[in-house]
């Protein structure tokens, strides 16, 4: 991973911006995200913009497009293929329990899934295909959530190289242990409403009655 980082920030202006699109589109409609998060050439490109190698405004741009257009084509390819596909993802990549958490949660969050499952890395590659597969509305839910998330992503990771220039070893590591602690956020929300909803709501109500 270094040394392809070391190698992207070294490579012509007009390849970093077609790189800084294409790993975010390509993350979730090939699956790409879990072996090269896009997130890392978002903040490489970033880190150029802060060198004055392109407007960070169009480093950021290209980023959220790539994000809307990727986890677009992740939605149809859900739809189309569905699970069939997403068994075929190998097990030390993605394991039965990521994969059937993640169907959960898109199954109980709907669009507010989409925007908060682009913040985690795991999530971020399966959501889209997951809503396509629950056959989630394209134009009226996934389309609005994915633009959100996609912008607000972008626009995070994109300041985040901005600001810390070359240190952006250390932006990196932030923006993975970020991850994890959204995802770690959701499960302990997921499990605090499910003990609301089938322990302490059934509890009352058996004392009321």
């Amino acid at each position: 991973m270094a040394v392809f980082i070391r190698l992207l920030l070294s490579v012509p202006t007009w390849l970093v911006l077609v790189l800084v699109f294409g790993f975010p589109a390509l993350e979730s409609s090939i699956f790409l995200g879990f072996i090269f998060p896009g997130e890392t050439s978002v903040v490489l490109g970033g880190v150029l913009a802060a060198e004055h190698r392109f407007p960070v405004w169009e480093s950021g741009s290209l980023a959220a497009l790539g994000a809307i257009v990727g986890d677009s084509v992740g939605f149809w390819v859900g739809r189309r293929f569905g699970e069939p596909l997403l068994a075929k993802v190998p097990e030390r990549l993605l394991s039965k329990r990521q994969r059937d958490r993640a169907v959960g949660f898109v199954q109980r969050r709907g669009a507010l899934g989409v925007v908060v499952g682009r913040f985690t890395t795991v999530l971020r590659v399966l959501v889209p295909g997951i809503a396509g597969m629950a056959e989630m509305p394209y134009r009226r839910r996934f389309l609005p959530a994915n633009v959100v998330g996609g912008v607000g992503w972008a626009a995070l990771y994109t300041g985040l190289g901005y600001v810390a220039g070359r240190n952006y070893s250390s932006v990196l590591t932030s923006a993975s242990l970020t991850s994890t602690a959204v995802l770690a956020a959701i499960v302990v929300v997921a499990l605090g409403l499910w003990l609301w909803h089938h322990v302490i709501t059934p509890r009352r109500d058996r004392a009321a009655g």
